[in-house]
């Protein structure tokens, strides 16, 4: 008789694992915004619509008294938005949850309840060993904005302040080369029979792609200096027009500069700017003309860039102009402000809709990107590597 055969393999017969789908409860959110301290920081977090559709979603909000003053958004918009406002700075820090522009400060840390979840920059190049011993002490989970990646692998607040930041280096370019503000007295404006506004802008990312989108939008002629090919045939593309391009050739960097009215200094380097143009290139432009160092905060990319502040934002090498305050966009605090409450928002209520920030983490990779302290242990190999600090694989703490 024959042996009856069984559908079944004998791998499939034996148990199999189940897996469990994670269920996503919704979560309450509380969140605080601090008044900012750091040194002419004007932005806030949080805009009032942002305040309302939060509060809206079932999350509460508290503001610290005057956070958003800088920006333009006075207390009784918070308050009619929703948000409770408060003067008491500990009250606002002991929210589970706090939002901040700038990095908390050691002091800042200390009023900080133990486990709660601080979303702000990282700025490592600023930080020191004391800062992440203080996190580590108060088991805090911490996100850096600067750090959280969108699906299409892009960094959204980099590319939103850097949008900002190229607008507003063409914008000051303007004022400062008009006779109020001793300049040359020449206006951006192509204007019929009077020779366009020569621009140079060093650097084909957003900073730059911004600048040059707005030095054409008002008549400039603009050349685009990049040692990337790709991003300057990306460029290009997007402004959606023929500009002349070059990649960093110092015969070419140094004609150009002979000529021009405004130089704008826009790119980045591992850890410091690339020094892009010697102190004798800046010594054979224009008398009056306007340098832009918007990469000084990485040290920049012209040796004659010293920083300067928001109240003395200019000095002269030479008879050119140099502006080289680092925070840009804080000039600008209610558009900045609104660019970055556009991308709090949503993440603030999928981290609500997910059910707080471990299934946030778990459910978002580009969320998880922004993570660098994770209840007091360091999950970052570039903060550790930068610091010399031990760390984890933030996958091997999520499940």
């Amino acid at each position: 008789m024959s042996k009856s055969m069984s559908p079944f393999s004998k791998s499939e017969l034996m148990p199999q694992e189940e897996t469990l789908e994670i269920l996503r409860r919704k979560g309450e959110l509380f969140i605080g915004i601090p008044k900012e301290t750091h040194f002419q920081e004007t932005r806030v977090c949080l805009t009032p619509d942002a305040v309302s559709a939060l509060v809206s979603h079932g999350h509460r909000v508290m503001v610290e008294a005057g956070a958003g003053e800088g920006a333009k958004f006075n207390d009784k918009d918070y308050s009619e938005a929703g948000a409770e406002v408060t003067n008491d700075k500990a009250k606002v820090y002991s929210c589970p949850t706090i939002l901040k522009v700038e990095p908390p400060s050691l002091e800042e840390i200390k009023l900080i309840n133990p486990q709660s979840l601080i979303i702000s920059a990282l700025q490592l190049k600023t930080q020191n060993k004391k800062y992440f011993e203080a996190l580590a002490s108060k088991r805090i989970t911490a996100i850096a904005f600067e750090f959280i990646k969108d699906e299409d692998g892009a960094y959204p607040a980099v590319r939103s302040l850097s949008e900002i930041a190229g607008t507003a280096s063409i914008l000051i370019a303007s004022e400062l080369l008009s006779n109020v503000n001793g300049g040359n007295g020449l206006m951006f404006g192509n204007i019929s029979g009077v020779p366009p506004t020569e621009v140079v802008i060093i650097g084909a990312g957003t900073v730059g792609e911004s600048a040059a989108r707005a030095a054409i939008g008002i008549g400039a002629n603009v050349k685009i200096f990049d040692n990337s090919i790709t991003r300057l045939r990306c460029i290009q593309s997007y402004l959606g027009r023929s500009v002349y391009t070059s990649t960093i050739q110092p015969k070419n960097l140094v004609k150009a500069l002979k000529r021009c009215d405004v130089a704008i200094g826009a790119v980045r380097g591992t850890n410091r700017a690339p020094i892009l143009v010697n102190e004798s290139m800046v010594n054979n432009m224009k008398k009056g003309a306007v340098i832009i160092d918007v990469s000084i905060d990485m040290g920049g990319c012209f040796e004659t860039s010293e920083v300067t502040t928001h109240s003395h934002p200019t000095f002269e090498h030479n008879g050119v102009i140099h502006y080289c305050v680092p925070n840009i966009p804080a000039r600008y605090s209610r558009s900045a402000s609104v660019s970055i409450s556009n991308i709090f928002t949503p993440y603030l209520i999928k981290i609500g809709d997910d059910g707080g920030i471990e299934n946030a983490i778990r459910f978002d990779r580009g969320l998880k990107n922004g993570l660098y302290f994770y209840h007091g242990i360091l999950t970052s190999k570039s903060v550790a590597d930068w610091f010399d600090l031990k760390y984890r694989d933030v996958n091997l703490l999520i499940f």
